[in-house]
């Protein structure tokens, strides 16, 4: 399908929800925010939803990207989004959370894992907060090789390697994920302090290298198990994650 010409009005409405944030290798177009009810632990909550696409054409004529949408097979490559809660640009305290993407965890409640409680846990503690966003990152599958190469890393995992050999051994970086495009959105978002939710001392890293004002860290660890104890222990002992009271993830 070609570009289509685009009803004004249709485009008028569209283009009032994006923002253009430039970067070194092109351009964020964040679209947002849109009211997203969400049913959190059998509560409806209301988040703000934004959701960011990568783009080397730097233009603020919105109406020529969404024309182009069409004829870009979206649907095959995996964008990033944000649930903002609370008044996140101007409260004086926010919880975030950069949550990297897991099918398995996130969708299905794989016990190998504790990925999807920490996507939820991490929801209800900015939600008790008052004020947060939760950056949820979808090119982070498997700390930055994609859910094909997961699925070969879990039959490794099956066959005696922890998760960093197993990365190793196909040929990535144990950790390859970039924090960059998620930085920039939430500069754009917010300039006040924020507090991380994470275990991660490289997401605290990479945040206080971005000159982005970090308040703290809050840990999130939960939800062991038979199924991930040997998981969540490669995470302490070979990947530097931090432990309070219990082998802890993220």
């Amino acid at each position: 399908m070609g570009n289509i010409a685009m009803n004004e009005q249709v485009t008028a409405i569209l283009s009032d929800k994006v923002q253009l944030i430039e970067t070194e290798r092109g351009a964020l177009y964040l679209v947002g925010p849109i009211k997203l009810p969400v049913n959190l632990k059998g509560k409806t909550v209301h988040f703000q939803w934004y959701c960011w696409l990568d783009c080397k054409e730097v233009t603020d004529d919105f109406g020529r990207i969404i024309e182009k949408l069409s004829s870009i097979n979206l649907a095959e490559y995996q964008q990033s989004s944000v649930l903002a809660y609370g008044d996140f640009a101007n409260a004086e305290e926010a919880l975030i959370r950069m949550h990297s993407i897991c099918h398995t965890g996130d969708i299905f409640g794989s016990k190998r894992c504790d990925c999807g409680f920490q996507l939820k846990q991490s929801m209800q503690m900015i939600v008790d907060h008052g004020a947060g966003a939760l950056f949820y990152l979808a090119n982070h599958e498997g700390r930055g090789i994609g859910l094909f190469s997961k699925a070969l890393a879990y039959i490794l995992q099956e066959n005696g390697y922890d998760t960093v050999d197993a990365n190793l051994e196909l040929g990535f970086a144990d950790d390859s994920r970039d924090y960059r495009d998620a930085i920039a959105v939430l500069k754009r978002m917010r300039s006040k302090p924020v507090t991380l939710i994470t275990n991660n001392p490289k997401k605290l890293d990479a945040l206080e290298r971005s000159g982005m004002n970090v308040a703290g860290r809050a840990p999130l660890w939960g939800d062991q198990s038979e199924y991930n104890s040997k998981y969540l222990q490669t995470k302490v002992g070979r990947s530097g994650h931090l432990r309070e009271n219990t082998c802890n993830n993220d």
